[in-house]
């Protein structure tokens, strides 16, 4: 039996079948992108706060994100969760129950995500990039409560596109020093150390307890200036 006949039927000519679903695949993906975009256009400013889905609505941590959340929504500021629960819920509650719009991104998941009952404006995706691209675009701060693996993908996400001139420099805020403690301990000791990023580039995030403290923060970063990109800042949005 030569190579070629030993090729499951799935295989045509070495190509799999399957190309074809994976063209129209981008037609999705590319829909995505335009119904977020058109629903989101008009809630900002905002502010995405990223943290665990595990986390129980009596733990600290949840009392502490609903109270960020609500001084943002009543200050003004739409706020942007991922939509699921735990530290998500208790943003969007808090922002839900605020002035401004509580924004819920929400993704489609075989375990864990579930969407949370405080969301104005719902937005379901498929694919994460998509969706992380919706947490840039549309924020004008960072807030990040502590999680799991998401939230350091987002976080470290975030900085790198900041790091690399890929997005807006906005203000990204660690919340819960002790935390966070071990991890920055771990840049500044083993990245900055041995040369993997500059010293000035921890200087990307802050790290701030008091939920009046971060909302004063923000406030601080956008004194001299709006809330929306300025029209370079706008050409690296564009590029992003």
């Amino acid at each position: 039996m030569s190579a070629k006949e030993k090729l499951p039927p799935s295989v045509v000519n070495g190509t799999p079948s399957f190309n074809g679903r994976e063209s129209w695949r981008i037609f999705g993906i590319m829909a995505e992108f335009v119904e977020a975009t058109e629903r989101l256009r008009a809630i900002r400013p905002a502010v995405s706060i990223f943290g665990s889905a595990r986390i129980e609505p009596d733990h600290p941590y949840y009392a502490q994100a609903e109270r960020i959340a609500r001084l943002l929504s009543d200050a003004g500021f739409a706020v942007i969760s991922g939509g699921g629960p735990g530290i998500m819920e208790a943003a969007n509650k808090g922002a839900f129950y605020g002035k401004s719009p509580s924004v819920g991104l929400n993704i489609q998941l075989p375990l864990e995500q579930k969407g949370n009952a405080y969301q104005d404006i719902s937005q379901t995706f498929q694919h994460f990039f998509a969706r992380k691209f919706m947490f840039v675009k549309y924020a004008s701060a960072y807030v990040v409560m502590p999680g799991g693996f998401g939230t350091l993908d987002e976080l470290l996400e975030a900085m790198t596109l900041m790091q690399t001139s890929k997005s807006r420099l906005i203000p990204i805020i660690l919340v819960n020093g002790a935390f966070w403690r071990g991890l920055l301990d771990w840049f500044r000791e083993r990245l900055v150390a041995e040369r993997m990023v500059s010293p000035e580039d921890l200087d990307l995030v802050q790290v701030i307890d008091e939920p009046e403290a971060v909302v004063e923060a923000i406030f601080k970063h956008y004194e001299t200036r709006g809330f929306m990109p300025l029209p370079e800042e706008h050409e690296i949005m564009l590029n992003l």
